[in-house]
C-alpha cells in the first residue's frame, strides 16, 4: 500500500518521454540522435522505432507516443487529407495550425525536403545541361521525335507508378508524353541502382536518401512545384512541452542542424558504409559540440 501511495505523488514527468520514429534509415538515424541529445540534456527517453506514420499518429492522439520526427507532407496528405499545391511554409503553417487543435506542437522545422524527385547520372545530366524536370521532359520529346529506337527509360516504384497523385498527374503537369515500354517499374531501392548504372535514363528517387550522394546522382529542380514538401519536424504532445522545460529548445537545436546536404550525408554513412544509426548519430553529435 506504501509503495502505491509513493508511486502517486511522483510526477508525470518522472516518466521516459515516449520517442516513435519510422522504419527507414533517415528517422532511425533522427531516433538515435534525439535519444543521445535528450538524455545528455538530462531528460529520460524511451526510442520506439519502426513504428508506422498511421500507428504513431493514433498512438500520439491517444498519449501513447509523446515525440515523434513528422514530415509536413505526411500531416498534410494523409492525415489531414489535403491535396492542395501549397509552398513549403504553407505546408508548415497549415499542419501546424490544424495540429494545435488537437494539443500537438510543430517545433522549427528543419531545412530540409524528404521529397520525390527525378534523378540522373551527375556526369550525364551536366554534360546534356540538364538541371530541371522541365529541361529533361525537352530531352525526351527531343529523343521522342529524332531517335526513337533510343527513347528514355524512366525508373520508379510500382505505387508511384499507379497512385492516383503519382505519375499521371505528373506527365500532365510537365506536358511529358510517354509510351508504356519506357517507364521501368522495379522496387524503390533499385532505382539508385539503375540510375547509377545506367540501366534508366532518370529515376524517381526520395531527395534525402544517402544513395544520391553517395552514387552522384543529380537532382533534377522540380520547377513546377508539383511533389509536395516534406519537411521533418519535431512534433510533441502540448502537454508533454509544458511539463517538460528545455525540451522545446533541445528539440530545435537539433532541428537547426539538419538539411538535405547534411542527412543524404549521414544516410549514406549508414546505408553504403554500413555504420549503425547510433554510430552516425554519436559522431555528428561529437561532431556538433552537443555530446
Amino acid at each position: 500500500m506504501a509503495l502505491v501511495a509513493i508511486a502517486a505523488v511522483i510526477p508525470a514527468s518522472a516518466a521516459p518521454l515516449v520517442l516513435a520514429t519510422k522504419s527507414f534509415t533517415e528517422q532511425h538515424i533522427l531516433s538515435a540522435m534525439t535519444a543521445l541529445y535528450l538524455r545528455k540534456k538530462g531528460f529520460q527517453v524511451e526510442p520506439r522505432t519502426n513504428i508506422a506514420a498511421v500507428i504513431s499518429r493514433n498512438a500520439m492522439l491517444n498519449k501513447q507516443i509523446d515525440i515523434t520526427w513528422e514530415y509536413t507532407g505526411t500531416s498534410l496528405i494523409i492525415f489531414n487529407h489535403i491535396n492542395k499545391r501549397m509552398t513549403p511554409e504553407q505546408s508548415y503553417t497549415t499542419v501546424k495550425k490544424l495540429d494545435a487543435k488537437k494539443g500537438l506542437v510543430w517545433l522549427n522545422p528543419a531545412d530540409m525536403n524528404n521529397t520525390y524527385a527525378f534523378a540522373m547520372q551527375r556526369k550525364r545530366a551536366e554534360a546534356e545541361n540538364i538541371h530541371t524536370m522541365s529541361e529533361m521532359v525537352s530531352k525526351i520529346e527531343h529523343i521522342r521525335q529524332t531517335d526513337p529506337d533510343n527513347n528514355w527509360l524512366l525508373g520508379l516504384d510500382l505505387e508511384f507508378a499507379g497512385r492516383s497523385d503519382g505519375m499521371k498527374p505528373l506527365q500532365k503537369a510537365y506536358q511529358m508524353s510517354l509510351d508504356r515500354p519506357q517507364l521501368r517499374q522495379m522496387d524503390p531501392g533499385l532505382v539508385y541502382n539503375a540510375i547509377r548504372d545506367g540501366f534508366v535514363d532518370a529515376g524517381l528517387i526520395y531527395t534525402t536518401d544517402g544513395r544520391v550522394k553517395g552514387f552522384d546522382l543529380k537532382v533534377l529542380k522540380d520547377d513546377k512545384n508539383f511533389f509536395p514538401s516534406y519537411a521533418v519536424t519535431p512534433v510533441v504532445r502540448k502537454e508533454i512541452l509544458e511539463t517538460h522545460p528545455g525540451l522545446a529548445e533541445a528539440l530545435n537545436t537539433l532541428s537547426a542542424l539538419l538539411n538535405n546536404d547534411t542527412i543524404s550525408t549521414l544516410n549514406a554513412e549508414v546505408d553504403i558504409q554500413h555504420r549503425s544509426p547510433q554510430q552516425v548519430a554519436q559522431a555528428f553529435l561529437h561532431q556538433k559540440g552537443l555530446l
